[in-house]
């Protein structure tokens, strides 16, 4: 990509892009300086994991929470008394009634649980007494105005199981005293990790990872192991100690992309404020004022359930819709129970400019968009080879008002009919003796005999949490949301707000989001745009190492004076056109189409790159660019651009592991990995052959079981390796790290028990005194891992949860 002439509106202060990095410390004076220098490279990059995970209670229905909540509550008995009373179908009452019984695995997804207070140590009492309150900064003050509905008959607790965890953490800490004080103590603050938001359990890295050397990306895996199986171990000895399984209550956390297929059945069958009051979580934990944070997320999930609505009226705008024929969405929108993982890298040497003064907020909003704009031209490469979420949409599922979901508000009307368009001919909905192309008609007892009939089998997604949930939102004319200036986001919103489409409180749903020092502390991005990685140790550890790769590489494409906010024009056209390829890449389309004469100098910088484009014969004044080329060409702009940032973070095998993702995705990429381990669940060998609902339930039922085992697998690897070799001998010689183990191990040595109580902890079986000693084990490692010094130290750094109506956690450095 060839210097450009800068245009636009003003620089900040008068100072160009470049000069403004010049402030912040970047030498310019070589290729291997600046390199070396630039924002995210060697030893400047921080790295945080969130992950959102998901959560089943196993149990008869006499047993758990939820479908005992479900049948005691008024909503229930209210319905039943309409019915009675002829003021409601039977059908809807049938329809409830058949979810509480047609369950055959007794697996209740996002339950709560119940619990005897009795069993709680000390500690956990008084941790559960503290958060009960409307503010835990006044310990004096009065209770939470929704105390009662913790309480259940027989004087029990009823929980989230996002809570749960935290306090099975505090009750573990208030059983022993194998750890030594200052141990105990960091540990007791690891609880706070543990969030209570939206719907599934959240956790946050316990420390950052800041690599002196290359391996940001293993080092983030590490972390993310360990804190995984400290979850497990959590969850166990909720089961063991505090009585869950003696009640009929066991406790599966894992890994999954989706909305449980029966939670949407559910969601069906009710209103939007029961389906609030059943699955929207109460935030106990991560908040000083819970119910402030709680009636946050009751107004996510209100203003999404309406967005549902408000895009009928926008694809009949764009001639999707062409009647008024439409299956109406379901009032309980559930796209708030979609989990992911959001990476956030943060850069010491742009937060100690702004800091300093050296950098101004304008500046550094100025900076943080353009880096933004530029970094969401490489997405596509993330989508299935590093992180997939496979789903199998039925022929009956085709109505465009479900499957386009939330796209009318993230991308501009001619790439939605585009888009459309090349989907439906993906799918699998061609009637082939009449040459039609069908779409369902809305009865089911008139779909189903018809696909039946034609073989019409629908398609299958490469990531379907990406179309599921809002993950951006497309600029208005007037008010950009990328353009570098001060308050841009608060004025799209305001937009939105007046088109009915969003609400100014909350947070802008951005793919690659800035994070700015003012707001969180530190100077950065957060990639969120991951839904399900097969491997921890490989795929997340790649996605993490490619993250700060293009974040690193659009610092030195606009320390070069290669890159303006001009060249990638603030339209919301420009914006969609990019945007496109996502989402094809998401659907698993095999081509687009961009203006031949497109003024994002960017995009046809990567096009140059791109093989067998060509004009559209279709879209005159357009081209057609095959997605699989497309990556390629992204591939070869960055081997060429970001040669020097390559080799100084030893990013080579990162760039080559790429490569063979690309070229053999059924064996090599995340996507491939996935649905191999679902279609082996499913003992199918087409995941288009299969039935979409068993399909989907078998997606879930290997989440749950094999993909569990394997991460669990790995994480036990990275804890074998801390109590072997340079890990332990590490331990040992630091002194509060060798008096813990000395207490926790009684004189065993490590590794042979280890491997005794490998087997047990997988398949779940590990009893209550084995669980502690692993807590209390892996507690000592994530303190010496957290302390400065180590392999991935956390220095002065503190990570705490966004208490400002956010969904995800800030990551606070010093």
């Amino acid at each position: 990509m060839s210097p450009i002439p800068l245009h636009g509106w003003p620089y900040p202060g008068g100072h160009s892009p470049a000069e403004l990095l010049r402030r912040a410390g970047v030498a310019l004076d070589t290729p291997e300086a600046l390199a070396a220098s630039l924002p995210f490279s060697l030893g400047d990059a921080t790295c945080g994991c969130e992950n959102e995970l998901q959560a089943g209670v196993l149990g008869s229905a006499e047993a758990v929470d939820l479908p005992r909540s479900i049948v005691e509550s008024n909503y229930y008995r209210n319905m039943v008394k309409r019915e009675r009373s002829g003021e409601m179908p039977r059908r809807i009452i049938n329809e409830l009634e058949e979810w509480l019984q047609a369950n055959p695995r007794n697996l209740w997804e996002n339950s709560w649980v119940r619990l005897d207070p009795r069993r709680l140590s000390p500690l956990a009492r008084q941790a559960w007494e503290s958060d009960l309150l409307a503010d835990k900064k006044q310990p004096l003050g009065s209770l939470r105005s929704d105390a009662g509905r913790f309480s259940c008959p027989g004087g029990r607790l009823r929980l989230p199981v996002s809570y749960l965890l935290k306090l099975a953490l505090v009750d573990v800490l208030g059983r022993g005293d194998e750890l030594p004080p200052r141990v105990r103590g960091r540990s007791r603050a690891l609880a706070e990790h543990y969030l209570s938001d939206n719907t599934s359990p959240e956790t946050f890295s316990f420390h950052l990872s800041r690599p002196e050397a290359p391996g940001a990306g293993s080092q983030a895996a590490a972390e993310t192991c360990r804190r995984y199986l400290l979850t497990h171990l959590l969850a166990r000895h909720a089961e063991t100690r505090l009585g869950l399984e003696e009640s009929g209550q066991r406790v599966a956390v894992y890994f999954s992309p989706h909305p449980p297929v029966r939670q949407k059945q559910l969601s069906q069958c009710i209103s939007d404020a029961f389906y609030r009051e059943l699955f929207m979580n109460p935030c106990l934990s991560g908040w000083n004022q819970g119910e402030d944070k709680q009636r946050y997320m009751h107004l996510c999930h209100q203003v999404l359930s309406r967005a549902q609505f408000n895009g009928l009226h926008r694809l009949k705008e764009a001639g999707i819709i062409l009647n008024n024929l439409v299956t109406l969405p379901s009032a309980s929108n559930i796209s708030l129970a979609n989990n992911g993982t959001h990476v956030s890298l943060g850069s010491q040497r742009l937060s100690r400019a702004v800091a300093q003064g050296a950098l101004q907020p304008a500046h550094e909003k100025y900076l943080g968009d353009l880096v933004t704009k530029c970094v969401e031209h490489f997405l596509p490469l993330f989508v299935g080879t590093y992180s997939a979420a496979p789903y199998r949409l039925a022929f009956a599922d085709f109505h465009p008002e479900k499957v386009l979901s939330f796209l009318p508000f993230e991308l501009d009307y001619t790439h939605l009919r585009m888009i459309w368009r090349r989907w439906r001919k993906k799918a699998h909905l061609k009637v082939r003796p009449l040459g039609l192309r069908l779409t369902p008609f809305g009865p089911p007892w008139l779909d189903q005999p018809l696909a039946k009939l034609f073989g019409l089998r629908g398609d299958c997604l490469p990531d379907f949490r990406l179309m599921d949930y809002l993950v951006c939102l497309m600029s208005t004319k007037q008010s950009p949301a990328l353009d570098g200036r001060l308050g841009n986001h608060q004025r799209f919103k305001a937009d939105l707000a007046s088109l009915g489409v969003f609400d100014p409180s909350m947070p802008l749903y951005m793919l690659h989001r800035q994070r700015e020092v003012a707001t969180h502390g530190f100077a950065g991005f957060e990639g969120r745009h991951y839904s399900l990685f097969y491997s921890l140790e490989r795929d997340l550890a790649g996605a993490v190492d490619m993250q700060r790769l293009v974040t690193a590489l659009a610092f030195a494409l606009i320390a070069r004076g290669r890159l303006s906010h001009a060249q990638v024009p603030d339209d919301p056209v420009v914006e969609s056109e990019r945007r496109q390829i996502f989402f094809a890449a998401a659907i698993g389309l095999p081509t687009f189409f961009v203006r031949q004469d497109t003024p994002n100098l960017l995009l046809k910088a990567i096009l140059k790159d791109t093989a067998e484009t060509r004009p559209s014969r279709r879209y005159p004044g357009y081209l057609r660019v095959k997605l699989a080329q497309y990556h390629l060409g992204c591939l070869r702009f960055i081997r060429r651009e970001a040669a020097e940032i390559i080799e100084c973070l030893g990013l080579g095998d990162t760039l080559a592991d790429l490569e063979e993702r690309l070229a053999r995705p059924g064996q090599a990429s995340a996507l491939g990995r996935l649905t191999h381990g679902i279609l082996s669940e499913l003992g199918a060998g087409d995941a288009l052959r299969a039935d979409a609902r068993r399909f989907n339930q078998a997606t879930e039922d290997y989440y749950r079981t094999g993909l569990r085992r394997r991460h669990l697998g790995e994480a036990w690897r990275v804890l074998e390796q801390d109590m072997s070799g340079r890990g332990l001998k590490a331990l040992e010689n630091h002194p509060s790290s060798r008096r813990a183990l000395g207490r926790i191990l009684g004189g065993r040595e490590p590794r042979a028990l280890l491997a005794g109580l490998k087997e047990p902890v997988l398949d779940g079986r590990a009893g209550a005194e084995e669980v502690s000693l692993l807590v209390n084990l892996l507690l000592t490692v994530i303190d010496f891992q957290e302390r400065p010094g180590q392999e991935s130290p956390a220095g002065a750094a503190s990570m705490e949860p966004n208490h400002e109506l956010d969904h995800a956690p800030i990551y606070r450095q010093a």
